[in-house]
């Protein structure tokens, strides 16, 4: 019988760190359950080092128990029994992120080399997205990059439908026209990441705002085993943005839906790129526009909800928007889920899979619309008593777990 250590020895280190219950930082580096640095991935294996060691900081005297933990994976402790070793505990996931019952991604050969993707909204596509475009461009291996547009849609904050947005964006980034993908397929960041698992990539650079770096970090790093595997899995940012800036760094979609909205053309122009003409930017305006539905009375905490925070907060506070049980979206990952719980100003959701996640209220949409969504079950799944088929009629009957939810006037007070 293989020893333990032998066991761990013939595995990657990120299935060492995953059966030894430890965390990723997705930059090599592996935390216990109480957050302390423990190994770190060297030539493929885990290299143990003393467990209070902090990076950046002095490292402790070693006690002799920690010297024999500190040894190679690769051979037993001085004097020590390797079948006498006790496998980690299993760490404790964060209040805001829950693991989904999976017994982990399918088996796949790694036969590439690291994707570079940028996950986005782009509603409407700006001059701010080319800087994102050309970022993902040079940070890829070999020019090995995809643009991915979600496949959220509604009047509010995501007007423009997933097929005229990727129109549009070929239009506007002719150089990246060919990289950006128009998959119904890929609703939200965990698809693209299991999809280029299953392509057979060892790594994936994922490039966002820097106001978006740590949502996806946390994500992407927390799933890594649990639903797709990559040995190299890190998060760039593409620089921040400044919202009183007059250059892209300035420009923002929530600006462009605002503009459309004010009937601000001449703004509305500055962010669009010059390979459209005024025509072509004059009909984008018209489309956001109409997409809109552009009415006397309309807000613009929900339009463009960081323009108007202080309204959008209160309507929180009162409990007008996002109340328990109602479902949303998370308009940056895509990911759909009921609100379990309201904090100060963000929402704790979870979604049908069972992943939980923590969105800031400016982040999530009430109008969860989805262009791609089917009519109705496949035709091997009409069958009354199936899963598919209850979560279909659930969805149209008002009450129900996954249906719409109403407020009945004449219900007695």
């Amino acid at each position: 019988m293989k020893s333990f250590f032998q066991f761990l020895s013939e595995n990657t280190a990120t299935q060492q760190a995953a059966r030894l219950g430890l965390q990723g930082d997705g930059h090599g580096g592996w935390y216990d359950k109480n957050g302390e640095f423990v190994a770190k991935t060297e030539k493929g294996r885990l290299k143990f080092y003393n467990k209070r060691q902090r990076v950046g900081k002095q490292d402790p005297p070693q006690t002799d128990k920690e010297k024999n933990l500190s040894t190679s994976t690769s051979a037993p402790a001085a004097g020590q029994d390797p079948a006498s070793q006790q496998q980690a505990p299993a760490p404790e996931q964060p209040a805001t992120q829950q693991a989904p019952a999976q017994e982990g991604p399918p088996p796949v050969e790694k036969t590439k080399g690291t994707l570079t993707v940028a996950f986005g909204r782009f509603n409407p596509p700006t001059t701010g997205h080319e800087k994102l475009l050309d970022t993902v461009a040079s940070n890829s291996d070999e020019g090995d990059y995809i643009i991915v547009p979600s496949r959220s849609n509604d009047k509010k904050k995501n007007p423009l439908d997933p097929d005229t947005k990727v129109s549009v964006m070929r239009q506007m980034f002719p150089q990246h026209s060919e990289r950006i993908v128009n998959d119904p397929q890929n609703r939200t960041i965990f698809d693209v990441l299991k999809k280029a698992h299953m392509d057979g990539y060892a790594g994936v650079r994922i490039i966002g705002g820097g106001d978006r770096v740590q949502e996806f970090e946390k994500l992407s790093s927390n799933y890594n085993g649990k639903l797709y595997q990559f040995d190299n899995l890190e998060v760039l940012s593409a620089g921040d943005r400044d919202p009183d800036g007059d250059d892209v760094s300035g420009m923002s979609a929530s600006k462009q839906r605002k503009a459309a909205a004010e009937g601000d053309f001449a703004s509305f122009r500055k962010g669009v790129p010059s390979t459209l003409n005024n025509k072509q930017a004059r009909e984008l305006y018209n489309n956001l526009r109409a997409a809109m539905q552009i009415k006397e009375g309309w807000n613009m905490w929900e339009i463009a909800p960081k323009f108007d925070w202080k309204n959008l907060r209160e309507n929180f506070i009162n409990e007008n928007i996002f109340k328990v049980g109602q479902i949303v979206e998370n308009i940056n990952t895509g990911l759909v889920g009921k609100i379990i719980r309201r904090g100060t100003n963000y929402l704790i959701c979870v979604t049908e899979d069972k992943i939980m996640f923590k969105s800031w209220i400016r982040d999530v949409s009430e109008s969860v619309t989805n262009s791609d969504a089917p009519s109705g079950v496949t035709a091997d799944q009409r069958l009354v008593g199936t899963d598919s088929y209850r979560k279909y009629v659930e969805k149209m009957v008002p009450g129900s777990e996954w249906g719409k939810q109403f407020i009945n006037k004449y219900r007695k007070k």
